[in-house]
Parts: structure tokens; C-alpha cells; sequence
């Protein structure tokens, strides 16, 4: 059997990589440590965070095929490259002679610089070698023990046994026995301030530590952060996390613990050594420097206003409205000192994006002999009014064979006074394509594309009605006012694209968000719908198929010339044949059989679809849950609800305003038919973090688009599509679906998904990252115009349609974005008749996709 090339570079990879020897860098009386096992109680246990305890680990190795490729890479390396290469250049007289004559003494030199900077790299790369050291081991048992020990099991035993081989490797078992844990009987406390005592006793409910719990020290640094917390909530503006102490008493208790908690008196400001009881603050002013700049810290203050109990004070002339600042500020005269408050104040600010980090500061005032009242000075440094940005790029598509695109963006702060920020866009690019339409000049760049937008965002939900009470400041509520449209020339069927939203959205906490897009429009104007066969081939070749099968019943003309060599019928042209074809078939002119009406009954409905405008007035409501704290947290799960209604407001007032219907007996509003479906999406994603930067990823996404009333099906822009490097990789964007259909057209599409999709990644060495994956799904129709039984769900039995995709991925890391590359294969291809699993399963027919960031 011929190897291809693909199987030799495989055979060969195999070769080098068995061929590696583990310990080349390992001394003859040194031992690489292979492996650690940890037995509790004589039984193996697997638990990531106590192997972590351990001070040594073996090497990284790859998973799955358990390689340790970076110890492969270090033991490449010389481990004095700068010597090596010298020897080496004057260990033959001429060498260095001819190698200078023929290059240059400096370019020799550069080789023996690139020489040693490969070899640096190949360190810095790889990873050294684990030595086992038995130090090292003995320090790894006792911290194991002291694990144990932070989680309750003070008596616990830990012992290790060392097995050295012959070549040179050594594992380490570790036994433990924990005995009996501590469980915590009672909790008492030891409170003299009777102000934080009250407190205390209040909120005593709250505690993280309880009575029947195991004792864990971890438990106690959060209680101890939780209470500190809670008394800087609650006035007392000079608490401090070490004022909060805990004795636990286990003399005689039969493994129970007894535990007091200390909040020790405030220390004297004055007198370190003098304590004093702690003392509610409340706050007596609050001062806001609206344009503090550093160079201004000299001169005097040129405008003030004061609005609900704030006072507001500028070294210009004040550009804000009074409110627009107030609003932002949860520190307020007469309440009680909050460390929330004054979080939230940070927080709402850095969202207006209106100034630079804020600088809060609390000073205890003079006027009050009780030194109970604060004094709050919050200094505002303004961002400039004005933002501008523009974007150039250069680019190559399916669609274009050069392209130049051009763009930019003015972005206006407090436009009206209200903090409000309007960004204002426009982009536009021009192209070279061989399938446009030819004019005149025969100018090079032949297509183009231009656009524009305006957003415009006002920090508060704008309505007619008071919404404070439903949705408060404190969820960070912004409106959202947002127009654009879009023009194409020579570029598919030349669509004229005008959007519109007003939308609301505020986060009622740190992990959930909303947002009620109110009104959601969209108008999509095709102009060249002449030219849809050019680009939808496929639906081309299958009408045109028809056509020639039945040669003799249609009219000569509506076909290009005969070519007196060929034996097969002419091709329809296009648009004249196309048109005169169709329009000939809609009145009942040919006699077709039942399978070619039906194909060419799907081919019109599916370009009457794809070529009509579309009028989308819809509402939508998206509910998310992310539980993720930042970038790097990996142990995390979001979901993602969204639900939407598009034409009930105008199918309810078409007859009352006097709409007329068309031929379909639906309204059209401008003359234009509006749609009217119901949408609904959902998707999770979870995130398991298995530590030394191996992670497990799920995703699953279901969606459904139903058509009524004024509609049969979904708009294009509304539908669903499968495949690419965010989807199911074994196919790309659009080739996937529906159902069994085999993907028949250009771009397929449809009212419902399914998807699945799961990544196992780690890290290969440095920056860069590889994971194997499997994606699950598909798109079908369901209660729409299509009646394709191998393209609609109509039982669950069609679930066997799912197709599925599976692959590897390499992954590089450039901390502000990842770079991604997953090569996916056809796993199981429901579209073939049989031999559905792993047909054409090799790189031949593999996927490549490119993409920026992870898919989920």
C-alpha cells in the first residue's frame, strides 16, 4: 500500500520522538522522578490539590500519549552552546579560516550568536529535568501533614517510599493516614466593643464557621475577611481585618473543637499601645472636585453647585449636569460609612467612562468634637471630550481577490451635559472581484462597500416613568440608541442593510446581566436580485439540470448557444433563462415528472426567500449568568436565555391603520411584507479546571425560530447556521445542514440547531496550547415552508441527524488575545446514505479552521 505524505510524517515524527532519551541530562548518580502516588489509608486517590502540596512533580507530559515533549525539547539543548560552538569552530585549523574567507569573520561570529540564542531558546522552552531529591521528599510529607492538618485532620500520619531503577528514574509513594477529623462543637465570642458586639450578634446567622461543621482553616480566613467586611459596612471606618482573631480550645474535647471568636478594642491613633471602643461614622459631607488635575491643586475653585446634599465644585466652568455626577456617587450625607459605598462609586464611575480612575478620600471632621462625622472628597480628572480612531486593512476573501477597507470612528463625551457619549462610525472598502458585473471603464476595483453608525449611550433607563424602584443605580442601568446602515455595489445581490435599537441594560449583580432590546429593527433591500444564480450556484446547476431534462418542451431562447460540439443541451442563461424558466413553470407550461417539480418548486421558494426585503421590528429580552471572576479564572459556568418577538405590534394595528395585503394575503407595510416569528436561544458553557493548565470546556446551545401570522419563514439574517471554527469544526460556516439534506446550497440555513461541543486543552510548553475536541450538531427546519423530509425535524428519531465533528487544535497565547488553529474531521456525516462514521476521516479532507480566541 502507497503511504501518503501525511502517514510518512507521522511514521516519522513517531521515530524522533521515540528516539528521545529521557535522561540525557541526568547525572550517573542522579534519578529523574517519573512519578509521585499519593494512599490515603491505603487506597490511591487522585485529588489535584493535595498532589499540588508536593514540592516535586515529574515532568509535564502530554496527555493522552503521556510523552513529556518539554523535557524532550530541554534535553536538545547543549548545555554549554557558547563553548560547544567554539570547539567546534577551531577544532580543525581551516575551518575557521574558510569559514571566515567565505563569509565573514562577523557573520561567523553571528553564527555562533544564533547558535547560542537556539540553544537558550530550547532551555527556556523546554523544562529541566526533575532530579529526585530526597530532602525534598521528606519537606513533601510534612506538608502533606500540614494539609491534612488545615483541614481538620490534626493527628494525621504521613509516611513516603522510595523506588529507584536501574535507569536512572525513581518514583515516590506517599502513604497518609489521617486518623480522625475535628469537628467544631461550639463557637462563642469574646466582643468588648458593645457597638461592634451588636453588630456582631446581628449577623451571627451570616457565619461561614458552624457548629457540626469540620474544621477547615480555610473556613476561618474567609469568616475573618467576611466580619471584617460586615463592621466596615456598618460605620465602623476604622476596623481592620487583624482586629478579628480566633482560639480554639481542643484540650480534652474527644476531637471536638471549641471555638471563641476575638474582636480586639481599636488601637489609639495617637497611642499604639492605648485601645479605645469603636464608633459608628456617619458621613457629614460630601465634596466633588469635577475637573481636579494635578496643576490644580493651588489654584481656587471657579464654579460650584450643590444638588441633594452634594456639593460640586470646578476649577473651570462646570460642564456636567449636577445629576449626571450625583447619580454616580452611593456615598451620601447623613448615612452611615460603607465600604460598598464607596465601591460602587468606583465602579459606577469607570462605567460612565467619562474620567479617569476616581480618587475617593475620607478625612474625620474638625467640626465635630465626637469624631463620629467624615468628611468625603471625591476628585474627578475628566478624559478629553473628543476620541477619534481610524482602522486601515488589506484582505482577500471568497468574495473578493484584493480588497483595501478603511474606517473610523469619533467618539463625543457628554455630549449633553448628562454624561452621555456618542460614537459616531463609518467604514467603507473597495475590491477587486472576478464575478462582478463588468462596467464600462473596466476599472480594477470593481466592487465596494460603505457604512455608517451612531450609538448613543445615556447612563440612566430612559423612560417615561420613574424605574428607580424597579431597576436602582446600583445595577448600573445604561440606555442605548443605536442607527446604521450599510451599502453594497457588485457584491452578491447588492444589499441596502438599515438598522435601528433602542435598547436597556443594567446587572442586578456581579454574575447576572440584562438586556431589553425595546425595538429592534432591521430592513434589508436587495438591488441586483437579477444576479442570484451567479452567486448560488448550486441552485443554478440543479434548476439547470431540470431544464436540459426537459430541452424539447422549453423555449430555445431561454438558453445560451449550442455548441455544435457537444452533445449535452445548452445552459439556461442567467438572469433572462432563469427567469423565463421559472416564471413558464409557475404557470403550469411544462410537464415536469413529480421529483423534478418538487426540486424546482424548493429552488424558488427557497430565491423568493433569499432575494425578497425583509422588515424586522422585533423586541428581545437576554438573561446571562457568568460566574466567571475575571480572564484567567478557568473553573467557571454561564448561561445565556434570550427570547424574542418580531411583528405582533404591527400585525395587531395593520388593520386598524389600513394596511394593504399582497398576493399572499399578507401585509405589507412600505411594500414591503414585515415578518412575524418567535425566537428563542439558550446556551451554557462550563469550565473545569483540572490545574497545571489543563482545562475541560463544554458548550451546549439550542435555538428554535417559529414563523406565524404574517410570516412563513425566517428571515436570512434571523436563521440559524452550523459549521466553522465556532461551531461544529468538522464543517465549515454554512455546509452543514439541514438535516441529512448533503448541504445543497451555497449557504444553508434554518429555523432550528442543536449543538454540543467539548475541548480537552493543555498546555504543549510556553505560550503555546493544544486540545483535542468534539462537536455534536446540526440545523433543521420545523413549521415553516419547507417540506423536505431530509431538511425538517419531525421526531425525535431525527436526532440521529446530529452530525458530528472531532479533531486537535494548536492554540498560541499572546496574553492579549489567542491565536487558534483546529484542524476537524467528519466524524459521523449524516448526509451519506451509509458508512456514515469516519468516512474520508484524514487530512485530506480535513477542516482548517482559523480563528481569534477560543470558541467557548
Amino acid at each position: 500500500m502507497k503511504l501518503t505524505s501525511t502517514k510518512i510524517a507521522l511514521f516519522l515524527l513517531v521515530i524522533l520522538l521515540a528516539s528521545c532519551n529521557a535522561v540525557k541530562r541526568v547525572g550517573n548518580d542522579e534519578h529523574l522522578l517519573t512519578q509521585n502516588t499519593i494512599f490515603k489509608n491505603g487506597e490511591k486517590i487522585s485529588d489535584s490539590e493535595v498532589y499540588n502540596q508536593l514540592f516535586q512533580k515529574p515532568n509535564v507530559r502530554l496527555p493522552l500519549v503521556r510523552m513529556p515533549l518539554r523535557l524532550f525539547i530541554y534535553n536538545m539543548a547543549k548545555p554549554e552552546p557558547d563553548s560547544t560552538f567554539y570547539t567546534w569552530l577551531e577544532e580543525k585549523p581551516k575551518r575557521k579560516k574558510r569559514l571566515i574567507n567565505f563569509f565573514s569573520e562577523k557573520q561567523v561570529e553571528r553564527m555562533g550568536n544564533a547558535y547560542v540564542g537556539f540553544n537558550n531558546f530550547l532551555k527556556e522552552t523546554g523544562e529541566a529535568p526533575t532530579i529526585f531529591s530526597e530532602q525534598k521528599t521528606e519537606n513533601s510529607a510534612n506538608r502533606l501533614k500540614s494539609w491534612y492538618w488545615n483541614h481538620g485532620w490534626f493527628n494525621a500520619e504521613t509516611d513516603f517510599k522510595i523506588n529507584k531503577k536501574d535507569n536512572k528514574r525513581a518514583t515516590v509513594d506517599y502513604y497518609v493516614k489521617p486518623k480522625q477529623p475535628y469537628i467544631i462543637d461550639s463557637i462563642s465570642s469574646r466582643i468588648p466593643s458593645s457597638v461592634a458586639d451588636s453588630i456582631y450578634q446581628l449577623h451571627k446567622k451570616e457565619a461561614i464557621i458552624k457548629d457540626g461543621q469540620k474544621f477547615e482553616t480555610n473556613n476561618f480566613e474567609t469568616e475573618r475577611e467576611r466580619l471584617t467586611t460586615l463592621f466596615r459596612n456598618n460605620g465602623l471606618y476604622h476596623f481592620e481585618q487583624e482586629y478579628v482573631s480566633f482560639d480554639a480550645d481542643t484540650i480534652n474535647t474527644n476531637h471536638k473543637v471549641n471555638i471563641d471568636v476575638v474582636i480586639a478594642d481599636r488601637r489609639n491613633q495617637e497611642d499604639s499601645t492605648a485601645v479605645e471602643d469603636f464608633n459608628v461614622h456617619r458621613i457629614s459631607q460630601v465634596n466633588i472636585f469635577t475637573d481636579y488635575r494635578y496643576k490644580f491643586k493651588d489654584y481656587p475653585l471657579l464654579d460650584s453647585a450643590k444638588h441633594k446634599g452634594y456639593n460640586l465644585y470646578s476649577f473651570e466652568d462646570l460642564k456636567f449636569k449636577p445629576k449626571a455626577i450625583t447619580d454616580a456617587v452611593f456615598i451620601k450625607k447623613g448615612n452611615v460609612y460603607r465600604d460598598r459605598d464607596r465601591s460602587l462609586t468606583y465602579r459606577r464611575f469607570n462605567e460612565l467612562q467619562m474620567f479617569e480612575y476616581p480618587n475617593i478620600q475620607y478625612m474625620e471632621d474638625p467640626r465635630d468634637s465626637t469624631k463620629t462625622s467624615l468628611i468625603t472628597n471625591i476628585f474627578l480628572t475628566p478624559k478629553p471630550k473628543f476620541g477619534v480612531d481610524f482602522n486601515f486593512d488589506v484582505s482577500r476573501s471568497n468574495i473578493q481577490e484584493f480588497g483595501l477597507g478603511f474606517g473610523g470612528s469619533l467618539l463625543i463625551r457628554n455630549i449633553f451635559g448628562g454624561a452621555e457619549i456618542l460614537e459616531i462610525g463609518g467604514r467603507g472598502s473597495i475590491g477587486n472581484s472576478k464575478d462582478a458585473a463588468k462596467d464600462k471603464e473596466n476599472t480594477f476595483f470593481n466592487i465596494s462597500e460603505i457604512g455608517g453608525n451612531l450609538n448613543l449611550t445615556f447612563p440612566k433607563i430612559a423612560f417615561p416613568i420613574k424605574t428607580t424602584g424597579i431597576i436602582p443605580k446600583s445595577m448600573s442601568p445604561f440606555t442605548n440608541l443605536s442607527v446604521g446602515f450599510s451599502t453594497q455595489k457588485n457584491i452578491g445581490l447588492d444589499k441596502q442593510n438599515v438598522t435601528g435599537k433602542f435598547a436597556y441594560r443594567w446587572y442586578p449583580s456581579k454574575e447576572l446581566s440584562h438586556r431589553f432590546e425595546l425595538l429592534d429593527l432591521q430592513y434589508v433591500r436587495n438591488l441586483n436580485v437579477a444576479n442570484y444564480f451567479n452567486i448560488y450556484r448550486n441552485s443554478y446547476d440543479r434548476l439547470n439540470e431540470v431544464a436540459q431534462d426537459n430541452y424539447d418542451q422549453i423555449n430555445p431562447e431561454y438558453f445560451e448557444a449550442q455548441d455544435p460540439n457537444s452533445n449535452t443541451s445548452p445552459n439556461l442563461k442567467i438572469p433572462e433563462g432563469t427567469t423565463a424558466f421559472i416564471n413558464d413553470f409557475k404557470n403550469n407550461t411544462y410537464n415536469l415528472n413529480q421529483d423534478e417539480r418538487s426540486i424546482t418548486r424548493n429552488i424558488i421558494e427557497r430565491k423568493d426567500r433569499l432575494t425578497e426585503d425583509n422588515l424586522i421590528l422585533a423586541s428581545n429580552f437576554s438573561y446571562m449568568h457568568n460566574t466567571r471572576e475575571n480572564i484567567y479564572d478557568e473553573e467557571f459556568s454561564q448561561f445565556r436565555f434570550k427570547i424574542e418577538a418580531a411583528g405582533n405590534t404591527l400585525s395587531l394595528l395593520a388593520p386598524v391603520i389600513g394596511l394593504k395585503k399582497n398576493r399572499n394575503d399578507n401585509y405589507n407595510l412600505f411594500g414591503v411584507q414585515f415578518s412575524q416569528y418567535a425566537k428563542i436561544e439558550t446556551d451554557f458553557i462550563k469550565h473545569w479546571d483540572l490545574g497545571q493548565q489543563n482545562i475541560i470546556a463544554v458548550r451546549a446551545l439550542a435555538g428554535i425560530a417559529i414563523p406565524y401570522g404574517n410570516s412563513n419563514s425566517i428571515p436570512f439574517a434571523r436563521s440559524f447556521f452550523a459549521g466553522g471554527a465556532n461551531d461544529n469544526r468538522g464543517w465549515q460556516a454554512y455546509d452543514l445542514g439541514p438535516g441529512s439534506s448533503g448541504s445543497i446550497n451555497e449557504f444553508n440555513e434554518a429555523n432550528m440547531k442543536l449543538s454540543f461541543n467539548a475541548e480537552y486543552r493543555f498546555n504543549l510548553f510556553g505560550s503555546l496550547h493544544s486540545a483535542v475536541f468534539v462537536d455534536v450538531g446540526n440545523i433543521w427546519n420545523v413549521l415553516d415552508n419547507v417540506e423536505d423530509p431530509q431538511s425538517t425535524f419531525t421526531e425525535f428519531a431525527d436526532l440521529k441527524q446530529l452530525a458530528v465533528g472531532s479533531g486537535f487544535g494548536l492554540r498560541y497565547d499572546l496574553d492579549f488575545f489567542v491565536i487558534r488553529l483546529d484542524l476537524g474531521f467528519k466524524t459521523y456525516n449524516p448526509a451519506y446514505y451509509d458508512q456514515k462514521w469516519f468516512t474520508n476521516y484524514n487530512f485530506a479532507h480535513a477542516v482548517y479552521n482559523v480563528g481569534i480566541n477560543y470558541p467557548f
